[in-house]
This record gives C-alpha cells, sequence and structure tokens, in this order.
C-alpha cells in the first residue's frame, strides 16, 4: 500500500475534502427549497419528496458497492468517477429546471447519489490507511469537521442560494458544484495514486444486486412508517410488502457472501464483537446527527423569535462540530479512539442536560449557546473520527474501503429512519396545540345584555301590573332581554361549535411570536360561528314580542271600535246588542 508524498498532502487532503464537502452538502440542500422546485415544475408534495427520498435511497443503496469497486480497481479511479457521476448529476438536477421536467430532476439525482455513495468512504479510506500513522487521526478528524460542517450547513446554504439568486434560479443549487468538481477531476487526475487492494478476485455481482434490494426495501418501508401509529401504517401497502422482502433476502445475501470469493460485505463485521460495537455507535451517531432538526424550533421557542430565525443558531452548532471532530482526531493519536469517543459521548451528554433542565427553564441567549456548544463539540468528537478509526484498526488494510463503506451505510442508515421518528414526534405534539389553547380559554363566556333591555323589560312589567292593561298583558309573548344572553361553553360537544382545519392548521403552526395573535384568530372565529345563534334566537324571541303587542294592538282597535260604536247608540238612545240572543 503506498504511502502519501509529503509534499502532496496539502493537495490531496485538499482534493478529497473538497469532494467530501460537496457530497455532505448536497444531502440537505434541497430540503428548504424542495416546495420552490415543486411548484415550479408542477408537482404536489406527495410527488415533490421524491426528489428527496430517491437521493437517500440511490445514497444509501451504492456506498458499500463502491467501497468495494474501490479495494478492487483502486481508490483514484472510483473516486474521480464517483465525483463525474455527481457533476454530471447536479448539471442535470440544475438543466431540468429549463427543461420543466420533474422526471429528469429525479434521474439526475439518482446519478447524483450514485457518484455520491463513492465519495465519503473512500476518501475516508485514503486518509485512514495511506497518511502517515501520526497524521492519520488528524486527517480523519478533518473528514469528520469538513462533513458535519456540510451536513448541518446544507439546508442554510440551499436557503442562501435562492435568496441570492432568486425562487427562478433554483437550478443554482446544483450548477454550484460544477466548478468544485472540474477542480476535483483535473487536480486529482495529476496528484492522487491509485491505492487499491492486491486481491484480484471476481466481483461479487450476486451480493451486489441482493444488497441493493435490501437496503432499498428496508429504507423505503421504514419512512413510511408512523411510528406514533405502527399498528395501522405497519399494514399499510408502502411498508409491509417492503420489509418482508428485506426479511426474505436476508437468508439468500448471507447465502450469496458465504459462497463469494470476494463478498461485497464482510459478514465477519457482525460476529465481531467489536466491529459489532462500532456500527452499533455508527447508527446511533446518524440517528443522533438527525437529533439536529431540532435545534431551529427549540432556539425560537427558547428565545421568543420570529419562525426561521432558529437556523442561524444552527451555524453555532456547526462551528464546534467542526472545531472539534479535528482536535479529536489530534488526541486520538495520544490517547486512542475509544477513549476520545467516550469522551465524546460524555459532552454531548452533557449538552443535551443542560439544554434540558437549564435552558430550557432559564432560556436566554447564554444557556442556549452553552447548550449548542457542548453538543456541537460532543458531535464532533462523536461523528466519525473515533468511529472510522476503530473500523480501519479491527479491519484488513485490504478491505479499507469495504470496511468504511459498512459504516457509512449504518450510519445512513440512522440517518435515513431518524426523521421519520422525530417529524412523528412533531406532528404528535403539534396535534396537542389546538387541546392546550382550549384548556386556556375560558369555559364558558356571557353573551353582553342587549342595550335598552332593562327599560324596555320595565314597560312590560308596568303593563303587567297595570289592571286594565294586564289581561291584555299577560297574553303577548314578550321575551325576558335581561336575561338574554347566552352562555357558550367553548368545550362542550354539544355547543355545535367544530374547528376548521384552517383554524386548527394555524394553531399548529404557531410559534411563541405568533400564538396570540392566532389565539385571537381563533376567538374570532368562534364568536363568529356562535354567535348568529344567538343573535336569531333574540329575533325571534322579539319578533314573538311584536306579534303579540300586534295581535293584542288588533284586538284592543277592535274592543275601542265596539265601545265608541256602543257609546255612538247610547247617544242617539239606542240600546246596542250585547249579545247573541239579547
Amino acid at each position: 500500500m503506498s504511502k502519501v508524498r509529503k509534499n502532496n498532502f496539502g493537495l490531496v487532503m485538499a482534493i478529497y475534502l473538497a469532494g467530501i464537502f460537496m457530497g455532505a452538502i448536497d444531502t440537505g440542500i434541497v430540503t428548504p427549497v424542495r416546495t420552490v422546485i415543486q411548484s415550479a415544475l408542477g408537482v404536489d408534495d406527495q410527488t415533490g419528496i421524491w426528489m428527496i427520498t430517491i437521493y437517500t435511497l440511490a445514497y444509501a443503496a451504492s456506498i458499500p458497492i463502491m467501497g468495494k469497486l474501490a479495494d478492487t480497481y483502486g481508490r483514484k479511479h472510483v473516486y474521480l468517477i464517483s465525483i463525474s457521476l455527481f457533476g454530471i448529476g447536479s448539471l442535470a438536477c440544475g438543466l431540468s429546471s429549463y427543461f420543466g421536467s420533474f422526471s429528469v430532476l429525479l434521474t439526475a439525482r439518482v446519478i447524483q447519489a450514485i457518484g455520491g455513495g463513492g465519495i465519503l468512504p473512500v476518501a475516508t479510506a485514503e486518509f485512514g490507511t495511506s497518511f502517515p500513522e501520526e497524521k492519520r487521526g488528524m486527517a480523519l478528524g478533518l473528514v469528520g469537521g469538513v462533513y458535519g460542517i456540510a451536513n448541518i450547513f446544507g439546508s442554510s446554504a440551499g436557503s442562501a442560494i435562492v435568496d441570492i439568486f432568486g425562487h427562478d434560479n433554483w437550478a443554482y443549487i446544483f450548477f454550484i458544484n460544477i466548478p468544485i468538481t472540474l477542480f476535483i477531476i483535473i487536480a486529482g487526475s495529476v496528484v492522487l495514486d491509485n491505492n487499491k487492494s492486491v486481491n484480484t478476485s471476481k466481483l461479487d455481482f450476486a451480493g451486489i444486486i441482493t444488497l441493493t434490494v435490501m437496503i432499498l426495501s428496508l429504507l423505503y418501508g421504514l419512512k413510511n412508517i408512523d411510528f406514533f401509529n405502527i399498528g395501522q401504517t405497519i399494514t399499510d401497502i408502502k411498508v409491509y410488502p417492503f420489509l418482508i422482502l428485506f426479511v426474505l433476502l436476508v437468508p439468500v445475501f448471507i447465502l450469496a457472501e458465504k459462497k463469494a470469493k470476494d463478498p461485497v460485505m464482510n459478514l465477519g463485521y457482525f460476529t465481531d464483537k467489536n466491529i459489532l460495537i462500532t456500527l452499533i455507535i455508527s447508527l446511533i451517531s446518524g440517528i443522533v446527527m438527525m437529533g439536529m432538526i431540532f435545534i431551529p424550533q427549540f432556539s425560537e421557542n427558547a428565545l421568543r423569535i420570529q419562525s426561521g430565525s432558529g437556523g442561524y443558531f444552527v451555524i453555532v452548532l456547526g462551528l464546534f462540530a467542526g472545531i472539534g471532530a479535528p482536535v479529536s482526531g489530534k488526541l486520538i493519536d495520544k490517547f486512542g479512539a475509544k477513549l476520545i469517543l467516550g469522551f465524546g459521548f460524555a459532552v454531548s451528554a452533557a449538552g443535551a442536560a443542560f439544554l434540558a433542565f437549564v435552558a430550557a427553564s432559564h432560556p436566554n441567549i447564554a444557556t442556549v449557546l452553552i447548550s449548542l456548544g457542548l453538543i456541537g463539540t460532543g458531535i464532533g468528537f462523536t461523528m466519525g473520527t473515533p468511529l472510522n478509526y476503530m473500523m480501519l484498526d479491527n479491519t484488513d488494510d485490504k478491505e479499507s474501503n469495504s470496511a468504511l463503506a459498512a459504516l457509512s451505510l449504518v450510519r445512513s442508515i440512522g440517518t435515513a429512519v431518524a426523521p421519520a421518528v422525530m417529524v412523528g414526534f412533531i406532528a404528535h405534539a403539534g396535534m396537542l396545540v389546538k387541546d392546550n389553547v382550549m384548556a386556556q380559554m375560558p369555559g364558558v363566556v356571557n353573551m353582553p345584555e342587549l342595550p335598552y333591555a332593562q327599560e324596555i323589560q320595565d314597560e312590560v312589567d308596568k303593563m303587567k301590573n297595570d289592571p286594565s292593561m294586564k289581561d291584555m298583558a299577560d297574553k303577548m309573548q314578550i321575551p325576558d332581554l335581561t336575561r338574554m344572553s347566552m352562555d357558550m361553553d367553548m368545550t362542550s360537544t354539544d355547543s355545535g361549535f367544530e374547528m376548521s382545519p384552517e383554524i386548527t392548521e394555524l394553531l399548529q403552526s404557531s410559534d411563541v411570536t405568533t400564538i396570540t395573535e392566532n389565539s385571537k384568530q381563533m376567538a374570532e372565529y368562534m364568536f363568529g360561528q356562535m354567535t348568529p345563534p344567538v343573535i336569531s334566537s333574540i329575533q325571534d324571541g322579539i319578533q314573538k314580542g311584536i306579534d303579540s303587542i300586534n295581535d293584542s294592538s288588533e284586538k284592543m282597535q277592535k274592543t275601542l271600535e265596539t265601545m265608541q260604536t256602543a257609546a255612538s247608540a247610547m247617544s242617539d238612545g239606542q240600546m246596542p246588542a250585547m249579545g247573541d240572543g239579547q
């Protein structure tokens, strides 16, 4: 195995780190621009999410394949081919904007992901085996630092590019990869050595195909599970057939790998205690990394800042992770990987505990920054450097690419599955917003009395107390206007009130800066829905009273007319008839 020449250290590192940065930043750069791309290409959310999903699936599936190809044909060739595929895919992704074709975009994302799958494991293997042992930890630390910073900053980069160039020019989030690709290909062709394994066994095509289908089936099935409704969703046609297929292919894959002279994945990884522990920790680290999706929302809620502003705090996290990774690499050279890994987990746990028990209870800039600083440092110490070191330490140099590819694959499974679980937590919490707001609202709201209600009621009472008007007043159906206020029970299911989907979504999307105004909108909506029946009831009562008064007035008018007729008859000396038969 050849070593990197001393005078080429800087340039070789730049070539590999540029590729790692480009590949890592593109895993998240599309996320904030997804809705913009959807609108431009005329697809809905359900279809548009595939521009992210298909990249994740193809990326994970290509990692072990590219690792094995690098072992067989050499790192330089596979790395430069991977970079070329990534650049071609990026160019095609950007051109899909001008073609107006979502199908072209998806095809290009697959090409991009296949190339991306060969960048990180090959570069890491080169740093871990070809660099002098005294510089190996530092080199692996830089890999972890660059990968972590790019991964964390991906979403911010996507937003920034669209803000600078405009929504109509979203293609630039892909075009920025072209100059980086050209630099790597030109410089790499001249400088890089084609280090490879001496093993010349036939490539394990059966294992590659089986493993690819297994990975795609597992990730697709897990992505479609709602972990808050696992009993129902696991029976969905988008879940259980793919999980069953994965289970059925496991023994087929094991048989294929036992027969292969040069298996795509060494099954001994899963029987070696040290390697198995490393892989489990890698899975956990992938899940923890995706936990960073909570940081912007936590910062916004804790500091009461506007939605969208929390993304700036990810920069703090990325900076500390970027500093921690190379520092951990240098410390590994002195103290060993296990001690540094343990220290990293301890710092991460301390940061998480500080965030949960201090920053959440006493939210301010200082407590939030301390939390993010500790968590970022811990991530930098655990994200990749110690794990890469441990994996290389427990495997042969001839399969270093495959070993690190397996490590990357397991971490990718963690990063792919974690969002489905964590977004479920967010969605579940969002569903409680309406109930929590309703719990803070008064249970009963009394409608105000009508103007002049007491004066009107006093006049009605006088009529009823007047002996000459009592009989007539008793027949009048005038409601008691002083009691026409109506209790509006907001929590009762008998109230006839139902929250509209628009208001529910408004409350679920509220943050600390908008919840008060949104609650006012909800109250206005409730009064708007519940007031018309109250007004209608009052109007009906008043109308009945008016009808009664009109009826009584007509009867009184007839009585007066009869009395006037009788009076006229008496003045003429005539006696009016007092009734039938008289």
